[in-house]
């Protein structure tokens, strides 16, 4: 009876015992974790941005008279030199030394316009000559390999935007010649007064392109200047997206740009044009003051594809501001800092964490693409709770 006794005591005992072990015992953590892959990076600003039209029109009265009621709506289309307005001169019943004066250095004025612009449109033909010859230089080299492929593309790109300032200087040389014959016609109407039922006075459209606004309908008395219609044309779409200055400088000309979330099913493609050189001050929408400046993005996807879009549409734009074809990516919440500021993750090893320290190269929102320390096919442990210690037993549970 005795050695029963003792025996279940002792029993007893181990089991307490045990059960004591088995309660305080350090017990796994369980853990996200995600695999380190290889792949395409991209890291970029994101940021809202807004289309305009890259050059917009606005036919104003040339003199003082009755405008006829004009037929155009928002959204018409017009050819370049069709008539979009009519006005009949009213004058007073006598001209003043004044006014003619005042005409005539409007028709000099013109004339000169048409000479500054007939010298950018010289000028611009030079630059895409240049432009041309770069480009050509540059490709022989390439194929030496003496020059590399950014090089190349940069000249290339330099010569798009020589193309696209020579086709601008053209037009702004063909809107110069407008404004001529609309002063000489204004000079006309102040030296020989109307005769009654005359229309002495057509308004032409300076570009082909769409009606963008009517300011003036009814047909109505106009003062000398007063706005008329708005003109442009719509093809010629640019983005205006307001970056922080902090942001704006790692936005390099010709940086690729990808637009998001602009209605259509698909993504398209831009390029930066221009950063202009000068910020200002904005207020954001938590009340805090940030310095931005307006960069300027071309969208280079064939334009049947963005048709839809119009001036002061809005769209997302994500500039890419560095890439790699083949990156050792990791999940962004998977690093953290280090006192002495540097980077380390936690990989499994036999059901334990290890603490890696590894070198970050660049991180974009959800992924960050590792230099050194890690290699793809390794586990990590994704948003480590702070139970999670170098050599801690850890349970995974993958997302």
């Amino acid at each position: 009876m005795k050695k029963a006794a003792w025996f279940y005591g002792a029993f007893a005992f181990a089991l307490t015992v045990g059960a004591l072990a088995w309660a305080f015992a350090p017990r796994a953590v369980d853990v996200e974790v995600a695999h380190v892959t290889r792949g395409h990076f991209e890291s970029t600003i994101d940021e809202d941005g807004k289309t305009r039209l890259r050059d917009r029109y606005i036919v104003s009265a040339p003199i003082a008279g009755v405008l006829d009621r004009i037929d155009l709506r928002e959204g018409d289309t017009v050819q370049q030199d069709a008539v979009v307005a009519t006005l009949t001169p009213t004058l007073p019943t006598l001209v003043d030394e004044r006014t003619l004066r005042e005409q005539q250095v409007r028709v000099e004025t013109a004339l000169a316009n048409v000479l500054r612009a007939n010298a950018r449109v010289d000028g611009a033909r030079v630059t895409l000559q240049q432009a041309g010859n770069e480009v050509r230089r540059s490709e022989e080299l390439a194929r030496q390999g003496f020059v590399a492929e950014t090089k190349l593309d940069s000249d290339r790109l330099a010569v798009d935007a020589a193309r696209k300032e020579l086709q601008a200087a053209q037009e702004e040389a063909h809107v110069a010649g407008h404004q001529v014959e609309e002063a000489r016609t204004a000079l006309m109407a102040v030296t020989r007064p109307a005769r009654k039922g005359e229309r002495v006075f057509l308004l032409r459209a300076p570009v082909s392109g769409r009606v963008l606004r009517v300011m003036q309908i009814s047909e109505a008395s106009v003062p000398l200047g007063a706005p008329l219609l708005e003109v442009g044309d719509v093809t010629r779409l640019e983005i205006v997206a307001e970056l922080l200055t902090t942001d704006a400088v790692q936005a390099a000309p010709g940086s690729r740009v990808i637009v998001e979330a602009w209605g259509g099913e698909n993504t398209l493609e831009g390029r930066v044009r221009l950063v202009e050189p000068g910020g200002f001050t904005k207020i954001s929408a938590l009340g805090v003051e940030e310095q931005r400046v307006r960069t300027l993005i071309d969208i280079t996807s064939d334009p049947q594809r963005w048709g839809a879009l119009g001036d002061g549409y809005r769209v997302g734009v994500r500039i890419v501001t560095r890439e790699a074809g083949a990156a050792v990516k990791a999940p962004v919440g998977a690093v953290f800092p280090q006192p002495d500021g540097a980077m380390a993750v936690f990989t499994i090893e036999d059901g334990r964490a290890r603490q890696v320290n590894i070198e970050v190269a660049a991180r974009n929102t959800s992924e960050v693409w590792v230099r050194r320390g890690l290699e793809p096919g390794m586990v990590v442990i994704v948003y480590p709770p702070a139970a999670v210690k170098d050599g801690v037993r850890v349970r995974e549970r993958r997302v």
